[in-house]
């Protein structure tokens, strides 16, 4: 079977001033392009006190780039940062080929893994919004994205923008595609009501993309006995878009639901970030954020920065974290180690999995309760309740009932009280 040839890109950076994550950056760039099977030809970067307001980089860099683009035999050119409509036009012209930029790059990834309806419908809405003031300077790429890998803009309905989509066009796919998710807000508010009903706390995984959220969730998820209930995971970025929610009950019979959401990148396009904004919202409404940190990355740090800006940024805040460095095991990390709100774990080998689930039991289940409680004969139902959602610590019988001594949470330690012994 002949193999399909890849797209070839040169990747342009602007180091600024006090840029001390640049390096880090291009890396990531890469990566990016790798994830949508865009090979990197080579790397051009500058270093300036401001981003050229015409062309991104200075004339003579353009030239360069152009030199290069042609050596190399390449298929387009990506920018590390997002470009005016100006930048786009004057490059396209200056360049005579495919320009991107890192937002494009991203929603292109995106479009690809998306396959929710919800998840594709906050792309569709990203990609537009991103588009509308970029129609003149994006009209030769898009002329030329038909069937490639590049643009990321094939075949997806509002996500294939046309030559002839029009502003008018545009603005009324943007509105429809808004109308269409405030019904899938609704819809995931009520699950949301549904599941506050239940009095289940809520933990949350958030982190940077490819942080391992994934491996984590499905290592609890398996501790649970729940094989079945595993979730896509892979190493590569934005492998997995969708939440997940998971029922996660323990042998003694606590439970929690457990949620996963889409990663975050530095220079997570703001239109992204807003599309995906009630998806995001689930960690807004947890019990305990899990803040899941790749700690073998040099830069995991900027990581863990770049997470806390974008949930500042929807608006999740004042909800208990505990930081779970995972990939001890490549960083050359004691493991696993728990000490002050901060555990170092190996998720894949799954060491240090049952100490994680032992810090979330210590968090959200504070409210439980050791009672004595005897009940009666004729009430089975109430000992057959307790022996599926408490934590039977003894059972004994007299006279009157069955005495059971057992773990529960405050809710049902309330509506039980009238048996306490």
């Amino acid at each position: 079977m002949e193999q399909l040839k890849r797209d070839k890109a040169i990747l342009v950076g602007v180091q600024k001033q006090l840029d001390h994550h640049f390096d880090y950056e291009m890396e990531e760039l890469e990566n990016l392009a790798a994830a949508i099977d865009i090979e990197t030809a080579g790397i051009v970067t500058q270093n300036l006190e401001r981003i050229h307001a015409g062309t991104y980089v200075g004339t003579g860099k353009v030239e360069e780039i152009r030199l290069l683009f042609e050596a190399m035999e390449a298929d387009l050119v990506i920018f590390n940062d997002e470009l005016s409509p100006s930048q786009i036009r004057n490059l396209e012209a200056a360049l005579e080929c495919e320009v991107m930029d890192r937002t494009m790059l991203i929603l292109a990834i995106f479009s690809r893994r998306a396959k929710t309806r919800e998840a594709k419908l906050q792309v569709d809405l990203a990609q537009l919004q991103y588009m509308l003031p970029r129609l003149v300077g994006l009209r030769a790429s898009l002329s030329r994205q038909g069937g490639g890998t590049g643009g990321g803009f094939k075949n997806r309905g509002a996500g294939e923008t046309k030559l002839e989509l029009d502003r008018r066009k545009i603005e009324d796919q943007i509105s429809r595609i808004k109308r269409e998710l405030e019904t899938v807000k609704s819809q995931r508010d009520t699950q949301r009501k549904r599941r506050q009903k239940q009095g289940l706390p809520v933990v949350s995984l958030v982190g940077y993309t490819n942080a391992g959220k994934s491996t984590i969730m499905n290592q609890i998820m398996q501790v649970a006995g729940k094989e079945q209930k595993q979730v896509f995971e892979k190493d590569m970025l934005f492998a997995t878009l969708e939440t997940s929610v998971r029922q996660v009950k323990l042998e003694d019979q606590k439970q929690f639901l457990l949620t996963d959401t889409v990663g975050f990148v530095s220079k997570l396009p703001t239109h992204l970030v807003k599309a995906f904004r009630s998806t995001l919202e689930e960690a807004r409404d947890a019990d305990l954020l899990l803040h899941v940190v790749d700690v073998s990355n040099e830069e995991y740090r900027y990581m863990m920065d770049i997470t806390n800006k974008t949930l500042d940024q929807i608006g999740v805040e004042d909800v208990p974290t505990l930081y779970v460095f995972n990939k001890s095991d490549k960083a050359d990390r004691d493991y696993p180690v728990y000490q002050d709100d901060q555990l170092w774990i190996a998720a894949k080998e799954g060491a240090g999995i049952p100490e994680l689930i032992d810090q979330i039991k210590d968090r959200v289940f504070q409210d439980y309760q050791t009672l004595m409680l005897r009940i009666p004969f004729e009430q089975g139902e109430i000992v057959d309740y307790l022996n599926t959602h408490a934590n039977v610590l003894e059972t004994e019988y007299d006279d009157q009932g069955t005495l059971m001594t057992v773990e529960l949470s405050a809710k049902d330690a309330a509506r039980l009280s009238s048996y306490l012994h």
